[in-house]
């Protein structure tokens, strides 16, 4: 399959707004769509095997993709999104899984082999810790967890062995900022590659490949989606890494379908008005939040505060993903504030258009060396969705009563 990118209408330098580049790219004129169709696809047939050979000749020369000989290697509906997001990241290549945490395991099996050593953000997703922390030990990667808020912890702890430094900013569910210009100034020095889970920030946010990081992960099932009905991920690359992990998905197969595919290409259509307005919303949570002496905001909000000074270093705004540390020596209390929220759904993920409520437990923060949580301490995170302020602000203020 070759793809002709003038069918969709690829305006990849027509355009320098992100805005107007979301809505009007990727437009299909053969069919005469404005999204691109559904192509699904096993196997890909050819009018001769002379035409096959060609196409393979096509994709050696041109290995980012557009050139198919397999379904494995995706279809024209696969290849439109990676196309986006490509322009979307200011990468060499974005590469698309089938979850988000897909994206995490390829890009630390492209460049991670036993004997290595692993750098790793203390406050990761907890799947992350546990892959990297468990199941990594079990080949012989050794995985060392540094302070987000010290980065002595960082470069004390590197070695001749030491290959990638794992990064997630915010740190998951007790949104702990760190100095990414920082980091990436120690990784070049040491000659390391570096990762970065922004699935809290986007590239609408944040582009970690302009400030040098090797890869950026973003989950597609949170923002890019944007309705809570679909999995993906993405892993945006630079050149340098580009053949390595390339050739880790090819062995993996580690590829996201088709239809998922469509549907995250239809979400970023609105994915900047969606994340003004939950960033407009969160706001106005946290301000009123703010005022309640029983609760630490966990969100770039108070301006004296290092989390603020980092997030305002390296951000162009803020999703509507916020933490609360909760002081109350009642943990029913907490359970029942949380209870009683009537807008606020209760299930994991975020992202959607939907506002959501967890009262954290241990395996959804998991083991941490430097996260130091008193007994009389809760922490609950809140995913601020599109619905009117004024009413998730009501909802929150009845259901505060109940704490203690």
């Amino acid at each position: 399959m070759d793809i002709a990118l003038s069918t969709y209408h690829i305006k990849f330098f027509m355009v320098k707004s992100f805005k107007t580049f979301l809505k009007h790219t990727a437009k299909d004129f053969h069919n005469q769509s404005v999204n691109p169709p559904v192509v699904r696809a096993s196997t890909i047939i050819f009018k001769s095997m002379q035409h096959i050979r060609k196409t393979q000749v096509k994709a050696q020369k041109k290995p980012t993709g557009g050139h198919f000989d397999y379904g494995r290697q995706g279809t024209s509906t696969t290849y439109i999104l990676q196309r986006i997001l490509t322009k979307l990241e200011d990468s060499y290549h974005v590469f698309t899984t089938p979850t988000g945490f897909g994206s995490v395991f390829l890009a630390i099996f492209s460049v991670v082999r036993p004997g290595d050593e692993i750098l790793v953000a203390d406050p990761v997703y907890s799947p992350t810790r546990i892959l990297t922390e468990n199941y990594l030990k079990e080949f012989n990667v050794r995985t060392v967890f540094y302070n987000p808020h010290d980065l002595k912890t960082l470069e004390n702890n590197i070695t001749k062995k030491t290959k990638l430094i794992f990064v997630e900013n915010p740190g998951s569910n007790t949104f702990d900022f760190q100095d990414l210009g920082k980091i990436i100034s120690i990784a070049k020095k040491h000659k390391i590659f570096t990762a970065i889970d922004n699935t809290w920030g986007t590239p609408y946010y944040l582009k970690p490949m302009k400030l040098g990081f090797d890869m950026s992960i973003v989950s597609a099932t949170k923002y890019y989606s944007g309705h809570s009905d679909v999995m993906g991920g993405s892993l945006a690359v630079n050149k340098k890494v580009f053949n390595k992990v390339k050739a880790a998905e090819k062995i993996t197969g580690l590829r996201l379908g088709p239809d998922d595919a469509y549907l995250i290409t239809r979400g970023l259509r609105t994915l900047d008005v969606r994340l003004d307005k939950h960033s407009e919303n969160a706001k106005k949570i946290a301000a009123f939040l703010s005022k309640n002496k029983k609760i630490q905001l966990l969100y770039p909000f108070k301006k004296n505060s290092e989390n603020y000074r980092m997030w305002k270093k390296y951000y162009s705004g803020a999703s509507g993903l916020m933490g609360l540390k909760i002081k109350s020596s009642s943990a029913k209390s907490v359970k029942k504030f949380v209870n009683s929220l009537k807008l606020f759904g209760y299930g994991y993920s975020w992202g959607g258009f939907e506002s959501l409520v967890l009262h954290q437990e241990f395996r959804e923060t998991g083991k941490r060396k430097y996260m130091n949580l008193l007994k009389d301490e809760h922490l609950v995170r809140l995913h601020i969705g599109l619905e009117d302020p004024k009413d998730l602000i009501q909802d929150i203020k009845q259901a505060l009563r109940y704490l203690r």
